[in-house]
């Protein structure tokens, strides 16, 4: 026999997000790859506007996937936190090892 009450499945159920929450955030997440797609294949803007404006899809992205499928919002602070300083060692990470590389390319012996 389970110990669950009505009370358990009403609070899991709410800690985890309601039906209308993911599809709304299956409808955004929709919206803004075909944003993505489209904005890559109309061949109407120059890579000027293409570029940023994909970062900025693919920001809007992250943050639609994050609150309404992952359920981070403000209530969970500590995974919040977690997650960002991990954003911040990955960017150390990568920034550091983009720089390593442009320095050890533009320091090389030409004729290595």
């Amino acid at each position: 026999m389970s110990s669950h009450t009505a009370a358990d499945h009403h609070g899991a159920a709410h800690a985890h997000g309601s039906m209308k929450q993911y599809i709304v955030g299956f409808i955004l997440s929709i919206l803004l790859t075909f944003g993505s797609f489209g904005l890559v294949m109309t061949g109407n803007f120059s890579h000027s506007v293409i570029v940023p404006g994909l970062i900025i899809l693919a920001v809007a992205q992250l943050l639609v996937q994050l609150v309404f499928f992952l359920h981070m919002g403000r209530s969970e602070r500590d995974n919040t936190l977690t997650f960002i300083f991990t954003i911040k060692i990955i960017a150390i990470i990568v920034v550091g090892s983009l720089w390593v590389l442009h320095n050890m390319n533009a320091n090389m012996m030409p004729g290595m």
